[in-house]
């Protein structure tokens, strides 16, 4: 064998082994990309497991579902109703309009019946205590207005409204009002239907259901309802609760005082009642 083909041979067992250590490479790249992609599959599925725990964890502490609206005939529709009559049972009521019509200083408070922050004021929040300490002794009157913000649908707006002003014809809308807060559902889940209104107003103490029934279609309170909108407007506000405080009769002003701390209203009613 000649000197030129023993250099070939070699030539050629060389290229064999540069190639078959670069096919080994190329396998020992794959494997370990192939092992870095199953490690950040698995590290993904710790975190997927993790994020679906924590979601389990949160539905079962909130019940499970959407806070829905409180059923007639229910416990919590039975507390409701004491609840109210306790906080409005004595004191005098007229259409929109709690407290004794001789009071001194007038609160106006613009709300929508379907508002949170509404419910959170008048149930949880100041409310209460402004009742007790103002309009029971005679010192306060507070008008309910309507001013449409958490509720989307006009038509439903106008219709709740109404219903809680009809209850006012025979000087119960503020059961009604309390109560639908009270008994208020998730925001925009459509929980205020017909069967809801009936209900609150099965539940208002006293109300002469027929009667209601018909001032539901007076023309009347709706249009009290679209001039409170209106005045809203006029207004310049925004949301709602939103709050104007003066002397009875005379100019009301507006206050920002807080849903939750009685005593902000204190001295808006102090400068009130001395006019």
């Amino acid at each position: 064998m000649s000197s030129a083909e023993g250099d070939e041979q070699d030539l050629t067992r060389k290229e064999r082994r540069e190639q078959a250590r670069a096919q080994r490479k190329a396998i020992e790249q794959a494997a370990a990309a192939s092992a870095v992609r199953r490690q950040r599959l698995t590290q993904l599925g710790v975190v997927a497991a993790i994020v679906i725990v924590v979601i389990v964890v949160i539905v079962v502490a909130t019940g499970g579902s959407s806070k829905k609206a409180v059923k007639i005939g229910e416990k919590p529709a039975n507390e409701n109703v004491a609840a109210v009559t306790s906080l409005l049972s004595g004191i005098p009521q007229s259409g929109n309009t709690l407290g004794s019509p001789t009071a001194p200083a007038t609160l106006q408070y613009f709300g929508d019946l379907q508002c949170p922050v509404c419910k959170e004021f008048t149930v949880e929040g100041a409310l209460k205590e402004v009742i007790q300490k103002w309009v029971r002794p005679g010192k306060l009157r507070i008008e309910y207005r309507s001013m449409e913000t958490a509720t989307h649908e006009p038509e439903i707006f106008k219709t709740q409204q109404v219903a809680a002003l009809a209850a006012g014809k025979q000087n119960k809308a503020w059961y009604y009002i309390e109560l639908f807060y009270h008994d208020q559902g998730e925001e925009n889940s459509g929980y205020v239907n017909e069967a809801f209104m009936q209900g609150l107003a099965q539940q208002t103490p006293g109300l002469n259901l027929s009667q209601w029934t018909s001032d539901r279609g007076s023309n009347e309170l709706a249009n009290e309802v679209a001039a409170d909108v209106q005045a809203a407007n006029n207004l310049g506000l925004t949301g709602t609760p939103a709050f104007l405080i003066g002397h009875t009769g005379g100019q009301a002003k507006r206050v920002e005082a807080s849903i939750t701390e009685a005593s902000s209203f204190d001295k808006p009613i102090e400068t009130a009642i001395a006019g």
